[in-house]
């Protein structure tokens, strides 16, 4: 009996190690940290003013939806990571 006690007591004393675990905050996707693509350029020697309207409001219209979503997003995810980092 006290040999069986004797063997229970190392077997569990050898399955009390702790192992540290610590999680890191995964990393963000390159894609979604890139910049907003390049705007337009006017080509040509002569631009009709319709063009230039049409060029300028493209412009206009990808670059400020491309920033919003971007800086959103940056932030969300650095907000994310420091409250990540707060819980450890």
């Amino acid at each position: 009996m006290r040999i069986v006690l004797v063997i229970i007591s190392l077997l569990l004393v050898g399955c009390s190690t702790t192992v540290p675990v610590t999680a890191k905050f995964p990393a963000a996707p390159k894609v979604l940290m890139d910049k907003c693509a390049p705007l337009k350029k006017l080509e040509g020697e002569q631009v009709s003013l319709v063009d230039l309207h049409t060029t300028v409001v493209h412009n206009y219209t990808s670059y400020y939806e491309c920033a919003v979503k971007v800086e959103a997003w940056q932030e969300w995810y650095d907000a994310q990571k420091k409250i990540f980092e707060s819980v450890k």
